[in-house]
């Protein structure tokens, strides 16, 4: 027993070491970007006060927010290493993302680089002559064992540029030079240079900033106006605001969003907000983003932080991390008065149907799915409907489920609001960590009053959930009854491509499995006729159940045919609509989850 104890306490001093580390001297960065065209960046960092015969540089090979290696260091070229007084070093590169630096006791070293930026993707970095966006984790090197160094960073944005937006504190007389308490707040500040319009509000008297570009046809100062009352509706879940400004970076091309601590990137089509649906599920967007503030940065799982850049970081409560997020991204509109109630139930339906008919939902638990997003999240092959489902689906449904259980169980006294509220005080503010799973867990069942094991049987296993039971708590049926779809089935998804017509996906257990089609072939006639883009989808129109086709394919140039003998697809609709005489009880509960709040004065 007392070696098992020497041996946490010898831990737990190796962990506290690594997270004081010593912060001599000085750390800083300058990014330029002098002919954008290129599409590359150039970096300097010069490191101040390091002691030893070698230093190694370190370059994160993800981002936290998308959890998928990246390797990021396979952008950067011509790394270069000088002492104080500008004399070449000796480097090598000793792993993917690690040079090491024969230093010979220079206590002052300096690095330079480029990185190649031109992707238009919010996980990466991008620039051209229109723009300029980073995600820092790909263009900057730390020390390694300093990443807790405070750090400087100056940018000089690309002549004729006069927007430079970021997350982090600004160096006072010191244009766009900002600084950051360590790498990893840096790592999380992404950056947009470039002309685009800044607008900004208030809420509670902390200062926030819409930098926008690419968005026509929409009024700014309407999107301001609901960006405020979208904040003031979050802010309220959890009662404070915990940064002392914020950074909406909206970037109306390209694709992706990603949250941090102090700002949100967002890349999307601009044209889009446009139509009032459009609008409605950007709003969304922003406020999936927002909430991740709270929810993700602050309210996680203690798999979430402090990071390893070099490697996976797993966990399996993506399902809470993200799902709760989606769960909390139309509640939060609803509250503010920018969704009605029937828009809400539309997306929670669609939500529902989106895994529960999909093949996937037999295979794969939300937890199972959040482990495994950084190996099966991003590779989406022709099998991947069958095998997995998205734990930010299944997660927001498990999330209104979990909320409507603790307001029935309480008569309407507490709800899921007050778990986010008592993990955000107790574990972010007052022990200033993550949550573990069970600890989770005993906040449910706190809040509840009573163990809520069903719901988190539903997030571990593919057990069918009982819907009906818990949406009758807030005076909602939902239909649960699987309804034949108009048409024949096939089984098989198929698109045009060069002129052919290639399956893509098979589904499981289908008439097209059951016939030996095969993701990649090439359908070429159906019963006779020579296949177009549409043949496909109006001949399965135009038959029924138990009806043959005759498939002309090839596959690896080899001509067969096949004959399918075509089923009938059920599905479930999931249609939420009220009671028509709900009790007391649940009259209350719908009108006190779904009600308008007042602004915040």
């Amino acid at each position: 027993m007392k070696s098992c104890l020497r041996a946490v306490a010898i831990l737990i001093a190796a962990i506290t070491a690594a997270f004081s580390q010593p912060t001599e001297g000085t750390m800083a960065i300058n990014l330029s970007m002098e002919h954008p065209a290129t599409h590359y960046y150039h970096v300097v960092f010069r490191a101040e006060g390091l002691k030893g015969d070698a230093q190694d540089f370190k370059l994160p090979a993800w981002t936290p927010g998308y959890y998928r290696i990246m390797d990021y260091s396979k952008d950067l070229v011509n790394f270069r290493a000088s002492d104080g007084a500008g004399h070449p070093l000796d480097w090598s590169k000793t792993a993917k993302n690690t040079w090491h630096v024969d230093s010979h006791n220079a206590q002052s070293i300096t690095i330079s680089y480029d990185v190649y930026a031109f992707n238009p993707f919010v996980a990466e970095s991008f620039l051209d002559d229109t723009r300029g966006y980073t995600t820092p984790a790909s263009l900057f090197l730390h020390v390694a064992g300093r990443i807790q160094h405070p750090v400087t960073l100056a940018i000089h944005p690309y002549s004729g540029w006069n927007t430079v937006a970021l997350g982090l504190d600004p160096v006072a007389g010191q244009p766009n030079t900002f600084s950051a308490p360590d790498f990893d707040l840096l790592y999380d500040c992404p950056i947009l240079m470039g002309n685009q319009e800044v607008r900004s509000f208030e809420v509670q008297g902390v200062p926030h900033t819409l930098v926008i570009e690419n968005v026509t046809n929409v009024d700014h100062a309407k999107i301001t106006a609901d960006l405020k009352r979208m904040v003031e509706s979050a802010v309220r879940i959890i009662g404070e605001i915990p940064y002392r400004h914020y950074t909406f970076l909206a970037m109306g091309n390209g694709g992706g969003g990603i949250e941090h601590l102090t700002s949100t990137a967002m890349m999307f089509n601009g044209s889009t907000l446009s139509d009032p649906a459009g609008y409605s599920r950007w709003l969304s967007f922003v406020a999936h983003e927002y909430f991740h503030t709270y929810n993700v940065k602050r309210i996680r799982p203690i798999a979430l932080g402090p990071f390893d850049y070099d490697k996976e970081n797993y966990t399996d409560m993506l399902w809470v991390s993200e799902g709760f997020t989606v769960y909390y991204e139309d509640l939060i509109l609803v509250r503010a008065g920018l969704m009605t109630r029937d828009q809400y139930f539309e997306r929670v339906q669609k939500n529902i149907q989106h895994y529960e008919n999909s093949p996937g939902h037999l295979i794969q638990s939300a937890a199972a799915s959040s482990f495994d997003t950084w190996i099966k999240g991003m590779n989406r092959g022709e099998y991947f409907s069958n095998t997995t489902i998205s734990y930010y689906d299944k997660g927001a449904a498990l999330g209104l489920l979990l909320d409507l259980k603790i307001r029935n169980e309480t008569a309407n006294r507490r709800s899921l609001d007050d778990v986010m509220r008592a993990l955000y005080q107790k574990y972010y503010k007052e022990r200033k960590r993550g949550f573990t799973d069970q600890e989770f867990r005993e906040e449910c069942d706190s809040a509840a009053g009573i163990p809520v094991s069903e719901v988190f049987e539903y997030a571990t296993t593919v057990a069918d959930i009982d819907y009906r039971k818990y949406f009758a708590y807030a005076g909602l049926d939902i239909d649960v009854a699987p309804v034949a779809q108009p048409g024949a089935f096939l089984g098989a998804d198929a698109q045009f491509q060069d002129g052919n017509l290639v399956i893509s996906s098979v589904e499981w257990d289908s008439p097209a499995q059951r016939a030996g089609l095969m993701a990649q072939d090439q359908i070429l006639a159906l019963d006779g006729t020579r296949v177009n883009a549409k043949s496909l989808e109006e001949t399965l129109k135009s038959k029924k159940a138990a009806d043959k086709i005759h498939v002309l394919l090839s596959r690896r140039g080899a001509v067969r045919e096949i004959e399918v003998v075509l089923g009938q697809k059920m599905e479930r609709s999931f249609k939420v609509k009220p009671l028509a005489n709900p009790a007391a009880i649940q009259a209350a509960i719908l009108d006190d989850w779904l009600r308008e709040r007042s602004p915040t004065p």
